[in-house]
């Protein structure tokens, strides 16, 4: 494997969608039926996505050795966009060990007893990790915001919950990433950006496919209502929290085979910019390990 070529293409495949400052930013600069005039060749991306993976469990490996930082991933996006199939592909060559997932479904009664970013806190990622939440505190900004009757379920003080709510919430939300980023938890958030049109060929595929029916719920078209509504609220988002420290990431998902390529980019260009390293072993280590060795051999 040429390290550096491999490094150069990830730099490449993810730039592009990386959006470090919010400002200005809108969901139109980026179509999510991009693949950057790469060839729709299923053989040819399944092989870029095992090199990508290959690469991507060696990092891995050396931030699990190296133990000092910890990485979030952060998913969002909306139904059938293609996230547990990304998770899946692009973490597959990563030991369990050094990887967990956290799913964030409607909250529990415990949950709503807490402030909204309690529960998120209680997974994240220990040093020499790499979490993985699907869906996030985020929701906070994206369903509640779209369906603002849920909001009454959290029982907040009414001088709380007035018209600066969510302005408050984007401001929270940066000040914790920057406190995570300074404890050494590596953030890179992704909204994988679907059309209307693609999501509508999914559910289509889930109705016509009986091994696929499992997938389909109807609130996913009650949700499909609020498409314009949840579009503005994922814009907002990504322009009041894209930071340096704490990016999105903008992944075309209309073609699942460019999205896990885009996203195994990102993290890859992310983890080898740690400059991972194995810890060295002391003089005296390397004496007990030749001892042990010699002990081996003359078995």
């Amino acid at each position: 494997m040429d390290l550096s070529q491999v490094l150069k293409q990830c730099q490449h495949l993810a730039q592009p969608y990386r959006i470090h400052d919010g400002d200005g930013f809108k969901l139109e600069q980026i179509d999510p039926g991009d693949t950057q005039d790469l060839p729709a060749d299923k053989k040819a991306a399944r092989e870029a996505l095992e090199q990508g993976v290959e690469l991507l469990s060696e990092l891995q490996q050396r931030l699990y050795a190296e133990n000092k930082w910890a990485v979030l991933l952060v998913f969002q996006a909306m139904d059938a966009a293609g996230k547990d199939g990304t998770i899946k592909h692009v973490m597959s060559g990563v030991n369990p060990q050094g990887c967990q997932v956290s799913s964030f479904k409607a909250p529990s009664a415990l949950d709503l007893d807490h402030d909204y970013l309690w529960r998120a806190n209680q997974c994240l990622p220990e040093r020499g990790r790499i979490g993985i939440f699907n869906r996030s505190y985020y929701e906070e900004t994206l369903v509640v915001r779209v369906h603002p009757e849920l909001l009454a379920k959290q029982s907040l003080p009414p001088e709380l919950a007035g018209p600066k709510l969510w302005k408050q919430r984007f401001e929270d939300i940066r000040h914790y990433e920057r406190y995570l980023s300074r404890n050494g938890v590596v953030v890179l958030k992704f909204f994988l950006h679907l059309s209307k049109q693609e999501q509508k060929r999914r559910f289509l595929q889930r109705l016509e496919r009986p091994e696929k029916n499992w997938k389909f719920s109807a609130a996913d078209i009650r949700e499909r209502g609020f498409w314009d509504d949840y579009m503005r609220a994922y814009e907002e988002m990504i322009q009041e929290t894209a930071t340096a420290h704490a990016p999105w990431y903008v992944v075309p998902a209309d073609h699942k085979w460019f999205t896990r390529l885009v996203v195994a980019a990102a993290v890859i260009e992310r983890l080898n910019g740690l400059d991972l390293r194995y810890p060295e072993v002391s003089a005296e280590a390397r004496q007990a390990l030749a001892k042990a060795h010699a002990q081996l051999l003359a078995e």
